[in-house]
């Protein structure tokens, strides 16, 4: 069996409109990339639950579809319905099938994703015994500790989890920062995400962990207050998010964002100003960290 594979670049800000737009019009699978960033197996495959846009200026739209699948009716409805204007010309190429399960897990081997803490797929074997080893699947749901973004909150987690910390993640994806906490020492910790995919993930990832991560839908109520409060979206849902993650982190309780560019932090920063003073803690490849103090 073989499928077909459609591709074109678009306008960053109408990229998940036009991924979307590509699933409603029967797309197996869509991916967004950045298409100034190289050849597309050099590129950071964007997709995080809750996001409004792609972090790129001009993004690149991938979709497959089954080998008998009307190809240019699809292209023509998805960027009529989401008002995408085509900035290149598509691509369209065949795929062969092959072994997905086993290409797949050749792509992700154990990764260090800072000093004390490992992220291992469940078909390896941990590397190191003796490390804090998160056992995760690569899946529908943000997160597999290789993205910068990632990277710079677990690696903040393990200088400021201490024990008997109550911990609240806020967008949390395949759960591995809630997940990560709690095997760092944090006597508890909650998973919010709007995407019941990801909390599915979430749960799933938590049980293979033997750690109880609670997970609660975004659109319920929240109740109680986290000694930290740790989130890793996008500046914009960030910014709009500040008054709602400060009142969830007890006063003295610290805020950790991250999914902010460099030149958003200002931004990002100014939003918490009336219930935290945040500062750079950490930066990689063009993204940030912002940390601070919940204050009374």
């Amino acid at each position: 069996m073989a499928w077909q594979r459609v591709a074109l670049v678009v306008e960053g800000s109408a990229a998940l409109a036009l991924a979307d737009a590509f699933e409603a019009e029967g797309a197996l699978a869509t991916e967004i990339t950045d298409a100034d960033a190289g050849t597309p197996d050099e590129q950071a495959v964007f997709g995080e639950p809750g996001a409004e846009s792609a972090p790129w200026p001009r993004a690149r739209v991938g979709a497959l579809f089954a080998a008998d699948a009307d190809l240019d009716r699809a292209l023509e409805r998805a960027l009529a319905a989401s008002g995408a204007p085509a900035l290149a010309a598509a691509s369209v190429d065949r795929v062969e099938d092959t072994d997905w399960v086993a290409l797949t897990q050749r792509q992700f081997d154990p990764n260090r994703a800072v000093e004390r803490l490992w992220i291992v797929p469940t078909w390896h074997a941990p590397p190191d015994p003796g490390a804090v080893n998160v056992i995760l699947d690569p899946g529908a749901a943000f997160g597999t500790g290789s993205h910068p973004t990632t990277r710079l909150v677990l690696g903040w987690l393990e200088r400021h989890v201490r024990a008997g910390d109550a911990v609240l993640d806020y967008g949390c994806g395949s759960g591995i920062l809630g997940i990560a906490a709690l095997k760092l020492g944090a006597a508890s910790a909650v998973g919010v995400d709007v995407d019941p995919r990801a909390l599915e993930a979430a749960r799933y990832n938590s049980v293979r962990n033997a750690v109880a991560l609670q997970t609660r839908d975004a659109h319920a109520a929240l109740a109680g207050a986290a000694d930290i409060t740790v989130a890793n979206i996008l500046a914009n849902p960030l910014r709009m998010l500040a008054p709602l993650l400060a009142a969830h982190t007890r006063i003295g309780g610290l805020i950790a964002l991250s999914g902010i560019l460099e030149e958003q932090a200002d931004e990002v920063a100014s939003a918490y100003a009336p219930w935290a003073a945040l500062e750079v803690a950490g930066a990689e490849a063009g993204w940030v960290l912002l940390a601070g103090r919940r204050a009374g």
